[in-house]
């Protein structure tokens, strides 16, 4: 064993403070209370259901990852968060549509009793939506700190000991880096001057790393991975990690060519489209944030594959991605991917899949495994960004000049290698040496 991290303990209530209480929070709030009662099992979770290996394989240890780690109990999780719409979220799930009343029923009265903070909010941003339950301010600064007014109130009338914010709103409008993005300086100077290049949930991030929060990007919109925030989270001890949370159709490429490229398999032509109906179909229906969602999807396969290495096999790749919105759906989102494939001697192949899912149900465990991972992070004293939570992202986060890693089974392991060098454990390399010599 080798020296691990000094973890403070899991100790009092944690806040999960969401950013839009739509269908995959209510979904996820719901689950947990329902998890809670014993109604339901905390399927897909990792923090929940997942084990780690620790030592050699003969020797038998296995521990599940909340036995591992001090994560903070369900039974220690409290909900909060702002959204445009003043319906409570036992009204927004059933507006949702994703679980069915006899589940919402069981626990109609803890879900009611969560009604959303007014929301910083502005159509300039997200232009499919609007609603009444907005916050006004003189400027993006005042809009911040009504913000952070919120996090402390809700912290203290909730008694709790942390608090960490998950973005879980629309997809924005396609943005690059600005001027006032460089310094905190710069970006401070511009919510005074209510900058465009600011969009609402830069001003959330800012709020939240500005008190030393955790703060996680669910969405594939430019938010907590500029520079201004990136320097606020080391000045405060902010963990931080996104973007746009892995579910559907990235999640099926993201195994999938892994498996082609370990078998020098090449790809010449892979076509996605989705049809989807809930909220998130209706916003990515306006073509600026579809092309945020686009530039999320579309990255993952130059990273897996590398065509610069492997230029006879995927030098010439025709990636397409479509997303259409169509309400007959809601949140069951049908993904259909036609990949024209070639092997030995150049003859082609071809690989279809038809992936009937349902995005909340798969998004949810991610809120949860983020909130409570980034909460051990910050437990960890470990700031800024969190790659090892890259298993959770289309995009993740990374530092400057770093290609990130996209191959859901290299993110898994290097996720669990961090948790075993938290506690001390030997980093398991599958070597496998040992077992022979």
């Amino acid at each position: 064993m080798t020296k691990g991290i000094e973890l403070a303990p899991a100790k009092g209530k944690l806040g999960i403070l969401l950013v839009g209480l739509g269908a995959v929070s209510t979904t996820t709030i719901a689950g947990v209370m329902a998890i809670r009662k014993g109604l339901a099992k905390p399927i897909g979770s990792l923090t929940q259901m997942g084990t780690v290996r620790l030592g050699k394989r003969t020797d038998g240890r296995s521990p599940t990852i909340r036995e591992f780690v001090p994560l903070t109990e369900l039974n220690d999780l409290v909900f909060g968060g702002w959204d445009i719409f003043e319906d409570n979220c036992y009204e927004a799930a059933k507006h949702a549509g994703v679980l069915e009343d006899k589940l919402l029923d069981l626990v109609k009265d803890e879900l009611a009793a969560i009604k959303p903070m007014p929301a910083v909010f502005d159509r300039q941003y997200v232009k499919r939506l609007d609603g009444p339950n907005v916050k006004k301010g003189k400027n993006k600064k005042d809009l911040a700190n009504q913000l952070i007014a919120d996090i402390r109130n809700f912290k203290a009338k909730n008694n709790c000991d942390r608090v960490v914010m998950v973005w879980a709103g629309s997809t924005e409008v396609f943005m690059t880096e600005a001027p006032c993005h460089q310094t905190i300086e710069a970006f401070e100077k511009g919510l005074e001057a209510s900058d465009p290049a600011i969009p609402s949930s830069m001003i959330y991030a800012y709020a939240a790393i500005s008190e030393g929060i955790p703060y996680a990007n669910a969405a594939p919109n430019l938010s907590g991975d500029i520079p201004a925030m990136l320097e606020l989270a080391k000045k405060t001890g902010s963990p931080l990690t996104g973007n746009d949370m892995k579910t559907g159709q990235t999640l099926i490429k993201t195994i999938i060519a892994p498996g082609l490229k370990a078998r020098l398999i090449g790809v010449e032509g892979w076509y996605s489209t989705n049809i989807l109906g809930n909220r998130d179909g209706e916003v990515l229906d306006d073509p600026e944030s579809f092309k945020t969602k686009e530039e999320s999807k579309k990255s993952v396969l130059d990273h897996i594959l590398q065509p610069e290495l492997y230029p006879d096999l995927y030098n010439d790749l025709h990636h397409v991605v479509r997303i259409n919105y169509y309400p007959p759906r809601g949140d069951n989102k049908e993904g259909w991917d036609n990949i024209d494939i070639f092997g030995w001697l150049g003859y082609k192949m071809q690989l279809k899949i038809n992936f009937l899912c349902r995005d909340s149900i798969l998004a949810a465990p991610i809120v949860l495994d983020v909130a409570l991972f980034l909460d051990l992070a910050k437990r960890a004293k470990m700031s800024g960004i969190q790659e090892w939570l890259s298993f959770y992202f289309k995009s993740p986060m990374h530092a400057k000049g770093l290609y990130p890693e996209h191959d859901l089974f290299i993110q898994l392991m290097k996720l669990k290698n961090t948790l075993r060098y938290m506690r001390g454990e030997e980093l398991i390399t599958h070597l496998g040496r040992e077992y022979y010599d």
